[in-house]
Order: structure tokens, then C-alpha cells, then sequence
């Protein structure tokens, strides 16, 4: 039983994509390359929006860069790549974007950190200036905190504060208290500058599982600001994706968070959409939305001795991956079939019975037949060396079948 709820909050139009309330929860990803060479950005931007990436974010952190953003976007358009373009803004973010009007006006929302927009004295004057620009361009803005920019002044003055109590509360605990404050007192002057409300979206993103789990569960309770969730600095390979599993796991089976990100560190030349694939397998994983056909395989055992059943796996599994992007154009609703592709009889015709559809190879030895299962029923075995190629056939020709069936009993026709 999928027990699910989702925490309620406010709703942030970013260009024509709801994030927060009854919205379903994005897929947000980030370029890695120089924003100033427009056609690399342009052709990411462009893999990251197939991959299904619904918000990409940018860096803007030079004036060369700052001046392409309309550039990046009118290109984006000419090849009909409608995805909301983010702005990063660190450091000088509040000269960019008062000295590039057309880069202000060309993004779709403004990312910030208070820690630092600026220290000492030009701090408030320099946040202020670029929630100015948020409102003369009605632009949301993310206010997003991060174990290396915490704002110093507001961690001195907590510090100060945890010091004077009776019990003292350790260093560690008062600096997550800086990090939520940070995040709730920036979105609160935005307030009082005249920023509306319903323009906030707030972040929280440590390297530590659970210490990004327990300052989001602090920030849910606080305010009703959409939430962007995810562990930054999560790593590279395996170790990533594990801990940024782990964190968007546990915060989003509470209910927590409106926007996710998967933060891994790419190896060189790796495809960055990577992370936008993570981001879709968790959310479908916990139930929450389907992106793709669900493929249950078994992982093989002593009963799947010969190499016949993990290159059938394998072979299986690909072609559903290339084939998906023109299924979900042709048959709305073909992500939310499942499909079993079993080794041995152990679980084999179990699971391919509990399936729309599924393959099941007799076990040890693996002597290639393999009974078709079809709605929970057996519709033929297939044997000889063509068999996947002619499950591969059997599937084409279910697929438009099916998810026409579920769509009429979706909509309740007969």
C-alpha cells in the first residue's frame, strides 16, 4: 500500500512549470559547461530536456556569460526545447543582473545564496538589489543554503547566543540551526522588501545524509515555501547515487520537498544525464511518478547458471530504454506498465503473472523456452534462438494494445 502524502505548500510559478501544492514533484538538473559557449550549453540543455529534466539551471557568474543568456534561450526556442532556464548567481549576482537587463528578463528564475551575496555592510544592500530585479521582472527566486556559504554573521551571532545558555547545545547542532535560519530569515527580508510570498522557493543542501534530512524536516515544519531537496557534494560513481538516494528517500517518503536534484559528480566526459535518470528512478521507486516502463529482472542465482539469461536481461532491458522516449509520445500512459524478465521457476512465472507482461526462462542450464505471460495468463511459449527478438515482437505489438486498454479504464469508458 502506497502511503504517501504530500506536504502541503505554497505554489511557484517558474515560466509555465508549477512547482509546490498539488504539482508533481521536478526533476530539476544543472549544466556543467562554460554558459559563455553557447552551443555546448544549448546542446546540454538540450540532453538534459530529452533525458526529462523539467527545470535546468545555469551558471551565470561572468559577464560573458550573462550576456549569451538570451542567446542560449532563442536558440532553445528555434530547436522547441520549452524548459525554464535558471540562473545561478553567486558572489556578483547583483551586478549581473542589474547590468544585463536582457539576461534578468530572459531567465526564468534567479538561484541565490545569502551567505554570499555579500559580507559585512554590503550585504543586505546587495541582496536587495537583486530581489529588486525579481520584482521588476516578476521572476521567483530559489534562496538556497549550503554548508559552504553559510551566512558568518548570522552562525557568529548563534554561536554567541548558544554560548550564554545554561546548557549549551553542541557546535554541530547550532550550525544546522544556521543553516534553517539563514534560509528563513532571507526568505522573510525578501518579504519585507516587497517579494511576494508565493515567488519563494527555499533549499537546504548538505553533504551529510542526515543532516540534509534533519534540516528539511525543520524547514517543512517552518514555513510553506516549496522546498528544492537534495545532498550536494554527494560524490562520484556508486557512492553517489547511493547517498543521494538515501537523502531523497527518506525526505520525500514524508511528504518533503517540491523540486529534487541529484548532485553527482560526473566522471570526465560522462553523460550529464545521469542525474536527471536517478531523480526519475527514485520518484518511481517510491511510487511517486512513473517515467519509464517498470522492468523487474531477478538477479540470477545457482539456478541461472549460463550467461543466456543476463544477456536476455540486458538485450530486453536496452531496447525498452531506446524505445521509451517515442513510446510516451505515441501511448500516453506506457510508463506505468510493468514488465518481468525472470531467470529461473523459482519466482520466474510468479512475477510474470503479476505483471502486464512477462518472460520466464526454466532455470539450470537454461535451456532457451520460455512460457509468455500476458494479463496473468499464459499465451505461448517461445523457444530457439530467436526468442527475444520474438518476445521483443510480442511487446510492440502489446504495448499499443494495452496502454489504450488502461487508458479507457482510466478515464472510466466502456
Amino acid at each position: 500500500m502506497n502511503t504517501y502524502t504530500r506536504r502541503v505548500s505554497q505554489v511557484v510559478m517558474v515560466g509555465d512549470v508549477g512547482i509546490g501544492g498539488d504539482n508533481p514533484i521536478r526533476v530539476q538538473s544543472m549544466t556543467n559547461t562554460d554558459t559563455a559557449d553557447v552551443k555546448s550549453t544549448v546542446k546540454q540543455i538540450r540532453e538534459l530536456f530529452e533525458a526529462g529534466s523539467e527545470l535546468v539551471r545555469i551558471t551565470v557568474n561572468t559577464k560573458q556569460a550573462a550576456a549569451t543568456v538570451s542567446e542560449i534561450k532563442k536558440a532553445l526556442i528555434d530547436q522547441d526545447i520549452d524548459v525554464p532556464l535558471i540562473g545561478d548567481f553567486h558572489y556578483n549576482g547583483h551586478i549581473l543582473l542589474r547590468d544585463f537587463p536582457e539576461c534578468a528578463k530572459t531567465l526564468d528564475k534567479y538561484r541565490i545564496n545569502p551567505g554570499n551575496v555579500g559580507a559585512g555592510k554590503n550585504r543586505d544592500p546587495h541582496f536587495q538589489q537583486i530581489i529588486e530585479v525579481a520584482i521588476k521582472n516578476n521572476k521567483p527566486v530559489r534562496i538556497g543554503v549550503n554548508w559552504g556559504s553559510i551566512d558568518q554573521q548570522l552562525l557568529t551571532r548563534l554561536m554567541d547566543e548558544n554560548a550564554k545558555r545554561q546548557s549549551p547545545q553542541d557546535s554541530h547542532t547550532v550550525l544546522l540551526d544556521a543553516v534553517v535560519e539563514s534560509v528563513l530569515e532571507s526568505a522573510q527580508q525578501a518579504e519585507k522588501l516587497g517579494f511576494a510570498h508565493n515567488k519563494i522557493v527555499v533549499s537546504a543542501k548538505l553533504s551529510s545524509v542526515s543532516d540534509v534530512v534533519t534540516v528539511n524536516r525543520v524547514l517543512a515544519s517552518r514555513c510553506d515555501y516549496p522546498l528544492h531537496i537534495g545532498l550536494t557534494e554527494a560524490g562520484m560513481g556508486l557512492q553517489g547515487i547511493v547517498a543521494i538516494t538515501a537523502a531523497l528517500t527518506c525526505l520525500l517518503s514524508e511528504g518533503i520537498g517540491d523540486t529534487i536534484r541529484a548532485s553527482l559528480t560526473p566522471a570526465p566526459d560522462e553523460d550529464r544525464t545521469t542525474e536527471v535518470y536517478i531523480c526519475q528512478h527514485v520518484l518511481q521507486s517510491l511510487g511517486i511518478r512513473n517515467f519509464m516502463l517498470s522492468v523487474a529482472a531477478c538477479p540470477g542465482c545457482g539456478r541461472t547458471t549460463s550467461t543466456f539469461f543476463m544477456a536476455m536481461a540486458e538485450e530486453i532491458t536496452t531496447y525498452i530504454a531506446k524505445q521509451m522516449p517515442q513510446w510516451k509520445e505515441r501511448y500516453p500512459g506506457v510508463e506505468d506498465l510493468n514488465i518481468a524478465v525472470m531467470g529461473c521457476v523459482v519466482n520466474g512465472p510468479g512475477e510474470s503473472k503479476h505483471a502486464d507482461i512477462g518472460i520466464s526462462l526454466p532455470g539450470t542450464g537454461e535451456d532457451p523456452k520460455a512460457p509468455i505471460f500476458v494479463d496473468g495468463r499464459l499465451m505461448k511459449t517461445l523457444s530457439g534462438p530467436t526468442l527475444v527478438q520474438d518476445f521483443i515482437e510480442i511487446l510492440e505489438n502489446y504495448i499499443p494494445a494495452m496502454t489504450w486498454k488502461k487508458l479507457i479504464k482510466k478515464d472510466g469508458c466502456k
